[in-house]
């Protein structure tokens, strides 16, 4: 951004960040893997102890904690080897929660910073995990970026194409760390299913199919009205031009508009098309076609709630993903998942952390249920118990270079594959697609949004 995010907030300068990433770098060299609130097993309490470095903590910050956010925060709490430092939140409200909630578990109070740039200038704090609204995504991970801060980022990883390339561009200018949340890269079995996948388990698989169904209701005809005490709507806005308030937008409802959300595709269908994209081992595709549309009801809902996008790659290889936010009847069983189809079977990962084999003959192969055992005196969800795992991939990339589970080239490059099926589905026709650079060709109406526009003076750069 050009004026307010820099000029304005004298955000932490790109060499403060090299030294505290330098330190975290040296004191937590050698540390282990922790689960959500409890050791590994293989790892007792007294061995934990004697790691070196074990007492230093990851400081980090959270933007956006309304929903997903008080999930991640509390998480990032639990972790042994963290601190939370910061809450940021345009809601009053939703950020004096958080802040609660994270007290209640670290025992220290975290500071309330409204604006997450103010947060950037604490040169003591090593990352910031942005689970704004998307419009926020990519611009917020710039700026952190500049300030020398490592970036958890929620998928998608941006509002649009052009901003992905952004952010691809800044974490090689900034040398920091930036994992996209799309948490299944790091689930064990998960990610056995994929190496099964990988290694011939299902011959050479060709075409695979993805999912997501719920029963969302309406979100009605909303009415102008003065913005609520607790929000600060010109920094929720922030880069996204501007709109006025309407009583069914926030929270949540914006996912469904474009000039902030993007659809269901990105919220949930990127999960289930970045497994597919692992699986095939394909980067970008060469032809993209989307059908679908607003079907279920007449409201202010300007996204599809019903879609299907479907992708070729040069490898003759093909995906689709089916995506119904308002009708909840399940495919294979769940309500989200992918199926791998090869030459000699299938291959299924539904919701949870486990997968299936099956033959030509519709008959069991091989099934793997979910084994992550998680500390039992822990009352948690057990997605977010092994989403931790997500978590220190990201603690480990931060301190000893480890590769990411999800590094943003990757996050990039899944994130465009839901994209360019909202840019085919809105442009209405094919894209073809240059299969090196996931860039659209000879259509210049698609092209158009590649980009989007930017409310004056808070425009992303690098």
């Amino acid at each position: 951004m050009k004026n307010n995010p820099e000029k304005d907030n004298n955000i932490a300068s790109n060499s403060n960040g090299d030294q505290r990433r330098d330190f975290i770098k040296k004191t937590l060299a050698g540390s282990a893997l922790l689960t959500f609130g409890g050791i590994l097993p293989g790892f007792s309490p007294k061995s934990y102890a004697k790691i070196i470095g074990a007492n230093e903590k990851v400081r980090v910050g959270v933007m956006g904690v309304n929903s997903r956010g008080l999930a991640l925060a509390s998480n990032y709490a639990l972790q042994p080897n963290c601190e939370v430092v910061s809450i940021s939140d345009v809601d009053s409200r939703a950020a004096e929660k958080c802040i609660d909630k994270v007290n209640e578990i670290q025992k220290s109070k975290p500071a309330n910073t409204p604006d997450f740039r103010k947060a950037l200038e604490n040169k003591d704090m090593d990352a910031l995990v942005i689970a704004a609204p998307d419009h926020w995504h990519a611009p917020a991970a710039i700026l952190a970026s500049k300030a020398g801060k490592h970036v958890y980022l929620e998928k998608p990883c941006s509002h649009n194409p052009n901003e992905g390339e952004l952010l691809i561009a800044a974490a090689k200018k900034y040398k920091n760390v930036i994992q996209m949340g799309n948490q299944r890269r790091s689930w064990p079995n998960v990610a056995a299913g994929i190496k099964e996948v990988h290694s011939g388990a299902i011959g050479r698989p060709y075409f695979v199919k993805g999912w997501y169904t719920n029963n969302r209701a309406s979100i009605g005809v909303g009415k102008e009205t003065a913005v609520p005490s607790w929000l600060d709507y010109e920094l929720w806005q922030g880069p996204a031009p501007r709109r006025a308030y309407k009583d069914n937008l926030v929270h949540y409802n914006w996912h469904w508009l474009w000039n902030w959300g993007t659809g269901e595709a990105l919220n949930n269908g990127t999960h289930m098309l970045d497994l597919m994209r692992w699986g095939l081992q394909v980067e970008y595709p060469n032809r993209v076609t989307s059908s679908g549309g607003r079907f279920r009801y007449k409201d202010d809902w300007e996204t599809p709630d019903t879609q299907v996008i479907n992708l070729e790659f040069d490898n003759n290889t093909a995906m689709t993903w089916e995506g119904r936010s308002c009708n909840g009847r399940t495919i294979e069983g769940s309500s989200v998942g992918v199926v791998f189809y090869g030459e000699t079977g299938s291959l299924q990962i539904s919701e949870g952390n486990a997968y299936t084999i099956y033959g030509l003959d519709n008959k069991v192969v091989k099934e793997v249920k979910n084994d992550f055992v998680i500390d039992p005196r822990n009352k948690m969800n057990p997605s977010q118990g092994l989403d931790a795992l997500h978590i220190q991939n990201f603690f480990d990339a931060i301190k000893k270079g480890t590769p990411l589970a999800s590094e943003i080239v990757g996050g990039h490059q899944s994130t465009l594959l839901a994209q360019l099926g909202n840019i085919a589905f809105r442009s209405g026709g094919t894209l073809n697609v240059d299969s090196s650079n996931g860039r659209i060709k000879n259509n210049k109406e698609a092209e158009k949004l590649w980009k989007r526009e930017y409310q004056k003076g808070w425009e992303p750069t690098v």
